[in-house]
C-alpha cells in the first residue's frame, strides 16, 4: 500500500506576492511566518538582491489540511487557458436558485479583490451550476 502524499500547487505568475495575497483572501489562507531574524516579509525582501525580490511567495491553510500554494515569478505572461485550475467550493450541497445565490455572493466578494467574472455555466443533466472567474493575473478558477 502506498502512503498518501501532500501536494503543493505552484502557480507561474508575474507578481508572486500580489497573487498570493489574492488567494489568501479567496481561501482564508495565511502567509507563512517570516524567516528567522526578520520582522516582516518586506524586511526580508529588502535583504535580497533586487532581481530576487518578489521571485516567489507562498500561502498556506492555517489548519494544515489544505495544500500549500506557491507562486513563482516567470518572465512570460499567460497566453492560453490554464491546463489545471482550482475549484473553490462555495455551493457544495446546494442546488438551483440557492446554489446560484451562493455563487453570486462569492463572486461579489471577490470582484473588489481584483477577480474577474468570465461566465456562468448553468446546471444541466450532469453538472450543477458553476461560475468561471479569473484571478488578478487572469488565471481561471471556478466557483463551484
Amino acid at each position: 500500500m502506498t502512503s498518501i502524499r501532500q501536494v503543493q500547487i505552484t502557480f507561474d505568475c508575474a507578481s508572486p506576492t500580489r497573487v498570493a495575497h489574492f488567494w489568501c483572501e479567496v481561501l482564508g489562507y495565511v502567509v507563512p511566518p517570516t524567516p528567522e531574524g526578520f520582522a516582516s516579509w518586506d524586511d526580508y525582501a529588502l535583504s535580497l538582491p533586487p532581481e530576487k525580490r518578489d521571485a516567489g511567495f507562498a500561502c498556506q491553510d492555517p489548519t494544515g489540511a489544505g495544500p500549500r500554494l506557491y507562486f513563482q515569478r516567470v518572465p512570460e505572461g499567460k497566453t492560453v487557458k490554464n491546463r489545471v485550475h482550482l475549484d473553490v467550493r462555495v455551493g457544495t450541497g446546494l442546488v438551483g436558485e440557492e446554489r446560484l445565490a451562493a455563487l453570486e455572493a462569492e463572486c461579489a466578494r471577490l470582484l473588489p479583490l481584483g477577480a474577474k467574472r468570465v461566465r456562468l455555466l448553468l446546471a444541466d443533466e450532469e453538472n450543477e451550476s458553476c461560475l468561471v472567474m479569473q484571478d488578478v493575473e487572469g488565471n481561471e478558477f471556478c466557483l463551484d
